[in-house]
């Protein structure tokens, strides 16, 4: 179907600043190259990658103006030419990283380390808009037993903690699991993987509506880190043994006491620093306990697949907080800024 002087609405940045600098703009619906298809938007989530992009990053070039949005769902409307794997109609979520797919990392299942590693909405456009444009590789099916909102909720999230607990920490059963920030996106699916594999969750928030939803999902322990000292409450609980693996994504708030918090031998992963970047601590720490510190940035395209498996199979489930129409974008970035949800915050067109 042409899209010849049809136009779409999307939600644009077009320079780095507040919730206001997002903006809804009509531009012309895109057409397919080869080997893309155009998927007709049901439902967009939002991630912290929205507002630093929003906000911009030091020393970080974003390509401006920029669509946002890497997680979404929807429909997919057009072919390009030499796509095999989709048709017209199909129900579908999308793999938000994308990859040269040919190089020796590609090839051996670490897409997530190409050179030419980007994500849909801070590299090139994203699905924050009526259509978009994506690679026919980034195709998921949609899960079966989920809505368009659900399905735009689950990817980069579930991606990026799967990624740090099973294949950078190799987290084995029975161990103890500290999940910084449960009531973020990343941090929900955190308790949920941690929890798939025998551990012992340990969850952090600020307040209690919060805390109760994280011992929900399956944390074991719950630690409002506003009112206690969570490293002293983390040795407390472990019987002063310390937790064996310590999530880490919240960066200089939190770091000092994340490495406190770690038993002998034990593992910080970390894919984000949201609360700053400088992380302190004692360097005697690392050698002395004989620490690892893992970083960690998404996963590979087969991992999210093994996800979508244990989604439809009901063992793990993406977590909405709420879902606004895409004309209230500013309002749905303040809502992040300021912690305010727990899961995800979804956009309809």
């Amino acid at each position: 179907m042409s899209s010849e002087s049809r136009t779409m609405r999307c939600s644009v940045v077009r320079e780095h600043g507040g919730p206001e600098n997002v903006i809804i703009e009509d531009r012309a619906i895109p057409e397919p190259g080869p080997g893309q298809v155009r998927i007709a938007v049901r439902a967009t989530a939002l991630n912290h990658l929205d507002l630093w992009v929003r906000q911009g990053v030091p020393g970080h070039p974003f390509p401006l103006p920029m669509i946002l949005g890497c997680d979404f769902s929807g429909v997919v409307d057009a072919l390009g030419p030499g796509v095999t794997n989709a048709a017209d109609g199909d129900e579908v979520a999308v793999a938000p990283g994308f990859s040269c797919g040919t190089c020796r990392r590609c090839l051996g299942g670490d897409d997530n380390l190409c050179s030419k590693y980007g994500i849909y909405g801070e590299t090139t456009d994203g699905g924050c808009a009526e259509y978009a444009i994506v690679n026919a590789a980034n195709l998921l099916p949609k899960p079966k037993n989920l809505s368009f909102e659900e399905s735009a909720a689950f990817p980069l999230v579930f991606q990026t903690a799967w990624h740090m607990l099973v294949a950078r920490c190799n987290i084995r059963a029975g161990e103890t699991v500290l999940v910084h920030a449960a009531g973020s996106g990343v941090g929900s699916a955190a308790v949920q993987i941690a929890k798939l594999h025998a551990a012992t969750v340990i969850a952090t928030a600020s307040t209690q509506s919060k805390l109760d939803l994280a011992t929900e999902l399956g944390a074991d322990h719950v630690i409002n880190y506003t009112e206690v000292d969570f490293a002293r409450e983390v040795r407390r609980i472990t019987g002063k043994k310390g937790a064996d693996i310590v999530f880490e994504h919240t960066g200089e708030a939190t770091f000092p006491g994340s490495v406190k918090s770690l038993a002998w031998g034990g593992r910080l992963v970390t894919c984000g620093a949201t609360s700053g970047f400088d992380g302190q601590f004692d360097l005697r720490m690392l050698f002395f306990k004989s620490l690892s510190f893992l970083g960690s940035t998404m996963g590979s395209r087969a991992e999210l697949h093994t996800v979508v498996d244990l989604i439809e199979a009901g063992e793990l489930r993406p977590v909405i907080d709420r879902v606004l129409p895409l004309d209230r974008v500013q309002d749905a970035h303040r809502v992040l800024e300021n912690r305010e949800q727990f899961g995800k915050v979804v956009l309809t067109p």
